[in-house]
């Protein structure tokens, strides 16, 4: 598995961190819900709890499935004890033609750390598409440059 991939995984995954919460009744606050919640997942360096927000269709660059998601974030988790994303800007929306879809787009600076100081650090253009099924937002696709 290439170190492209890996970090361009955590890239995306961090850039949802950047949203603040909300509540149910409004589909962007349950949008910035979810994003906040996938960072809390990732900061708790919760494989488990990431996986559960990932729809059953995930892809990463159109190819990349649930179970690389599984190897990638175990690797990554085991590899850095500290992990930090650092936003250089971001938005999430909703589709206005397709209610039940949502994204976020981002500019996010990466470093991951054996301990205070870090020892590695990337810069990404990171985009997710978010799908709601039964009142819930799932991460199904992820890219990024």
């Amino acid at each position: 598995m290439s170190r492209r991939y890996l970090a361009g995984f955590l890239a995306l995954f961090f850039t949802l961190l950047l949203a603040g919460c909300g509540g149910r009744d409004d589909p962007q606050a349950a949008l910035e819900a979810a994003v906040k919640q996938l960072q809390d997942n990732i900061e708790a360096k919760s494989a488990s709890a990431v996986l559960e927000q990932l729809h059953g269709d995930f892809l990463a660059r159109q190819e990349l499935d649930r179970e690389w998601a599984k190897r990638t974030m175990t690797l990554l988790f085991l590899r850095h004890k500290n992990i930090k994303v650092i936003a250089l800007g971001k938005n999430s929306w909703i589709d206005p033609a397709i209610g039940s879809k949502g994204y976020t787009e981002a500019q996010v600076g990466l470093t991951g750390a054996e301990g205070l100081i870090p020892d590695s650090a990337r810069h990404y253009s990171v985009r997710l598409e978010w799908w709601q099924e039964g009142g819930e937002w799932t991460l199904a696709r992820l890219d990024w440059e």
